[in-house]
């Protein structure tokens, strides 16, 4: 079973950055493809971006596309979102997700499997 941890949420203005983080606490996510997700107030949870289990390849959603970045550091078995230019309609929880199929580079939004889930992390971009 993988668990995973987001941290590095929290309160920013329009226009500012911020680093989320996403850590395995039991089992290594090195073979795992990974996914950034976010839910809004009121709507359905979307996809953010995914990475390959070797990072080598990403994939963005298009409204993130050019001011997110999804990467992975396999040896400390952490993902991280860096979000620069942060708009007020980036405010949701941001989950992050892994594909338990190993080597997966499956990354559409439609053919991602999300298999594991963490808590969630909230992101408040205020103007």
């Amino acid at each position: 079973q993988v668990q995973l941890v987001e941290s590095g949420g929290g309160l920013v203005q329009a226009g500012d950055s911020l680093r989320l983080s996403c850590a395995a606490s039991e089992r290594p996510l090195p073979t795992y493809a990974m996914g950034w997700f976010r839910q809004a107030p009121g709507k359905e949870r979307e996809f953010v971006a995914a990475i390959s289990w070797s990072g080598a390849s990403t994939n963005y959603a298009d409204s993130v596309k050019g001011r997110f970045t999804i990467s992975r550091d396999n040896a400390k078995n952490t993902v991280y979102l860096q979000m620069n230019s942060l708009k007020l309609e980036d405010t949701a929880v941001y989950y992050c997700a892994a594909d338990g199929r190993p080597y997966s580079r499956l990354l559409q939004p439609s053919q991602f499997r999300s298999d594991y889930w963490g808590q969630g992390t909230q992101v408040t971009v205020s103007s």
